[in-house]
């Protein structure tokens, strides 16, 4: 996934690492432009060349104490390299066009650098020590800072009273309806009992897709018929699934954009019957900096609990993906990752990550 991201990432990883500058393996000097820390001088010459080993007497003061060559090798091992900020501003200016082309939202971007340059502004590592992980590990905690903590699915629904209610929102053609079908089909893999609500009552079609999803997966769902009150839907649906021991409910609603007061209106209608424990708002990634802002739009309007990315398989760039989560404060849950009802993710933040830094620096 992101593989456009992770190119980025990874040129910004070796500019960055040549600038933080490595010791040379074979003589152990330092490079020229390596700053000196106050009140010591720099041991140029290799101590293999410039110093004989003392004769080994068998006594215990050769045994005690190191020879000059093994002095100078240890001064050498224990000095540390300074990154200062002029020096990676370059590498950051990269970064951050890397980042905007990759449809990461400014806002999104503009945290990335700060953290970026406050955790290798006037840091110092060992001579020896690889450049390339301190750079990673800078990297890995800027993504990790706005990507949030994610949610563990499962240990939600098993701390909460049965059944959970889980509402999914978001506009017209992002797979919203699959999205329902697919959580279903993760959930009932996971050992939990799951009834759908058919709560798009308004598209034409709505409810028989649903409908055939149900069917092919054993799940019972729900319906009423084109037209009627969605909140009836899915209040019978909760019904149902208390007099079934069913774990977990999925709403699914028709979908609505922001400024669609009427739809809104019966949003907040459907969220006042059933009280979910959770609201989703679904959109695809390949929509960019688009689903960022109409997320930012839902979550003033609406609210929302967490988000779901679909189509993220066909996404180089990984903006969304990246981005969403911190301009709405609130975490992605789910990605989808293809057609079939087995491309489904619970998103883990570590494991994106990893994934986007994984590439040879």
């Amino acid at each position: 996934m992101f593989k456009a991201l992770r190119e980025k990432l990874s040129s910004v990883r070796q500019r960055l690492g040549a600038t933080a500058g490595e010791q040379n393996p074979a003589t152990g000097s330092l490079p020229e432009s390596s700053p000196s820390l106050p009140g010591e001088e720099v041991p140029v010459p290799a101590a293999t060349e410039s110093v004989q080993a003392a004769p080994d007497t068998g006594g215990e003061r050769e045994k005690k104490e190191p020879g000059l060559a093994g002095k100078v090798l240890s001064l050498v091992r224990d000095r540390e390299l300074a990154i200062s900020a002029r020096e990676i501003e370059e590498s950051l200016s990269e970064l951050e066009i890397g980042l905007l082309e990759s449809d990461v939202a400014f806002s999104v971007t503009d945290a990335i650098l700060t953290r970026v340059r406050e955790d290798l502004t006037g840091s110092r590592r060992k001579i020896g020590t690889s450049a390339d992980a301190v750079i990673t590990s800078a990297l890995s905690d800027a993504l990790l800072s706005v990507l949030g903590e994610g949610v563990d699915i499962l240990e939600f629904i098993s701390s909460r009273e049965k059944p959970v209610k889980i509402l999914f929102t978001g506009v017209n053609g992002t797979g919203k309806t699959t999205s329902v079908a697919k959580v279903a089909h993760f959930l009932t893999k996971n050992g939990m009992k799951v009834a759908i609500g058919a709560g798009d009552t308004f598209r034409a079609g709505a409810i028989e897709q649903i409908d055939v999803h149900g069917q092919r997966l054993g799940i019972k769902v729900i319906q009423h018929q084109d037209g009627s009150d969605p909140s009836a839907v899915l209040y019978d649906t909760v019904q149902y699934a208390k007099a079934h021991g069913v774990d977990v409910v999925l709403g699914d609603t028709a979908g609505r954009f922001h400024n669609r007061v009427n739809l809104m209106n019966q949003l907040s209608k459907i969220r006042r019957v059933i009280q979910p424990d959770l609201i989703v708002y679904v959109d695809e990634a390949v929509a960019g900096n688009d689903a960022v802002i109409r997320a930012e739009e839902f979550a003033k309007s609406v609210g929302m609990d967490a988000v779901m990315l679909t189509k993220v398989d066909m996404d180089p760039k990984g903006g969304a993906a990246i981005s969403i989560a911190h301009a709405v404060g609130k975490p992605l849950i789910f990605i989808g990752t293809g057609q079939g009802y087995d491309d489904i993710m619970a998103f883990d933040p570590r494991s994106i990550v990893e994934d986007l830094l994984a590439g040879d620096a």
